[in-house]
């Protein structure tokens, strides 16, 4: 069995060409990767795989004169150009390195070719999700899926960047991935695509020993001692060459889903609709279209037939920061480590409770659930509980529970009583709202609402209605599961400046983590010390922690600036 380390190199970089035959430190930068890879722990043998273009011959002439083993294939086509240094060279682990990663760190790439072959996985690296510096990428995969690659990988992007194709079809190929340790380290840039890039690489090599190849971690010393260094290349974007290829690929061939037809016919059997949640079910989508994912990353999914999309949906709302946010998946690995759910509360309650009083403008108390309808059922019956009446007003969507889905056309199984004391008003109308509290003067607990979705508020709505209710002692509840941590951190109430009674939040609070919450008036809430709203996993320690991460991340960064001026520019405004 032979693990071979292939360098992809050529001169005809567009964005910086001849890099990988610049001088650093006194050698070449592709001597770099070479002593690099050769240090790898469990690689049996390198070799430098270049194009058979005229200017790339700079690059095997080298490889000649220093003893390194070299392979010349398609330019264009790198994946049928890895496949045939892999046969030539009879590999069976195929380590694939860029020339362009002078700081290689042998140790990192070594731990990624271990938990390739301890986890039996058929394609392992640290790339995905991209928390290491760029600079440090590595990926191993076995020849055989190489080969499958080689032979069935269609689209331009796929054969150029050779691993598309085995990254993507997880139904197909097991994927395994080795995290960073330390945090915050994805902002760092190691790698050589522009000559400012390797200005810095210059000045880095300068403070490293000269006798083998450099760690990570020392790389990371000389940058907290002279953090001044990381300004000489930090306007440059990562993975510029990939993310130009996307932009650039041609129209896709008419996409296959095959798996998809294949396994809803499986999940049928078990399942009803074939899926947990109606809104992602096969009757709500066309005949031609995925139904089943595998992965997800940042703001796109690929499906069991391996096609990409950017996710519009984004689970149905809540992965506001994207998948697999490392900040939030940190916290919740630091969690993990800790435990999940316990047989007491645990101060992550108060903490997030405490941040939720501190950013919603109408919170003073807090109450958690798992999912939207946990916190709008909650909030209602604290509502009748505090007014001692029955009938609510409802706007909008709320929830799977009785009291709301019994009055819309879905009310199958909810007594025709239950339904009955729910009554449907129209968005933006005071009159409608008013006919129903003369009709049944003293008889209502509460107005829920969506305070926004696809339309605005009228200019004095929110005035008029708070004055309508309160002059017939209804409480006025805000369904902000959508609105809330998107609109405004505080939500739609503190975009529009209105403090409902009480308030719903779900969906984005936990970036894809089972969180809601309800909160509002202590007074209404102190309720909650009577009315039974409990269950087993209200506390669950996973959930929280990514909820306080959200919050954390959306006070420090312009999250919500971005998802307004994304919103605008989808809008063509």
């Amino acid at each position: 069995m032979t693990a071979l380390a292939i360098i992809q190199a050529r001169m005809g970089s567009i964005r910086f060409p001849g890099k990988v035959m610049q001088d650093l430190g006194g050698r070449p930068v592709l001597q770099w990767i070479v002593r690099a890879a050769r240090a790898i722990p469990g690689i049996d043998e390198t070799i430098v795989a270049t194009s058979t273009a005229k200017e790339d011959g700079e690059i095997s002439d080298w490889c000649r004169r220093n003893g390194v083993k070299c392979f010349r294939g398609s330019e264009a086509d790198v994946l049928s150009r890895y496949a045939g240094a892999a046969k030539a060279e009879s590999a069976t682990t195929v380590m694939r390195l860029t020339a362009d990663c002078p700081l290689l760190d042998p140790q990192v790439c070594g731990t990624v070719l271990a938990l390739f072959r301890e986890s039996g996985a058929d394609f392992a690296s640290n790339c995905s999700p991209s928390n290491w510096p760029d600079g440090l990428d590595c990926e191993v995969f076995s020849a055989k899926a190489l080969f499958e690659a080689d032979k069935e990988a269609a689209s331009p992007i796929e054969r150029e960047h050779v691993t598309p194709f085995m990254h993507d079809n997880r139904k197909r190929y097991a994927n395994r991935s080795l995290p960073c340790p330390i945090p915050g380290l994805q902002n760092y840039r190691w790698t050589l695509d522009y000559p400012e890039d390797l200005e810095f690489l210059r000045q880095v090599v300068r403070h490293l020993a000269d006798e083998r190849p450099p760690s990570y971690l020392e790389v990371l010393g000389i940058l907290e001692r002279m953090p001044s260094l990381g300004e000489i290349n930090s306007s440059a974007g990562r993975n510029a060459g990939f993310l130009r290829a996307l932009a650039e690929q041609p129209a896709e061939p008419e996409r296959s889903y095959r798996e998809s037809r294949k396994l809803l016919g499986r999940a049928l059997k078990s399942i009803p609709l074939g899926t947990q949640t109606f809104s992602k079910s096969h009757i709500q989508f066309p005949e031609k279209a995925p139904l089943f994912l595998t992965y997800g990353d940042g703001g796109c999914v690929w499906d069991v037939d391996a096609n990409r999309y950017v996710d519009f949906v984004m689970g149905l709302l809540p992965v506001v920061l994207g998948y697999r946010d490392p900040d939030v998946d940190r916290a919740i690995a630091n969690q993990l480590a800790n435990g999940i759910s316990f047989s007491l509360a645990t101060e992550l309650e108060v903490v997030l409770a405490e941040k939720l009083i501190e950013v919603i403008p109408s919170a003073e108390a807090v109450r958690f659930g798992k999912n939207g309808s946990d916190a709008t059922s909650a909030a209602v019956r604290l509502a009748r509980a505090f007014t001692g009446r029955d009938r609510i007003m409802a706007s909008g969507y709320h929830g799977w529970q009785d009291w709301y889905i019994g009055a819309t056309t879905r009310n199958k199984g909810v007594p025709r009583a239950v339904g009955a004391l729910t009554h449907m008003v129209p968005y933006n109308d005071i009159r409608a709202v008013r006919n129903l509290l003369q009709k049944h003067p003293g008889e209502f607990a509460a107005l829920i609402m969506e305070p926004a979705n696809t339309t605005e508020p009228g200019p004095s709505y929110f005035d008029e209605l708070h004055e309508l209710l309160r002059d017939d002692g209804v409480l006025l509840i805000f369904d902000e599961i959508i609105t809330g941590f998107r609109f405004s951190l505080g939500g739609a109430q503190e975009l529009y400046g209105v403090k409902p009674d009480l308030s719903c939040f779900g969906k984005a609070l936990g970036n894809g983590m089972p969180i809601s919450a309800v909160t509002g008036r202590a007074d209404v809430m102190r309720e909650m010390e009577e009315i039974f709203f409990s269950g087993t996993f209200g506390g669950e320690t996973l959930s929280i922690a990514a909820a306080i991460a959200v919050i954390d991340k959306m006070q420090r960064e312009p999250v919500i600036a971005t998802l307004w001026e994304t919103g605008k520019k989808l809008a063509g405004e």
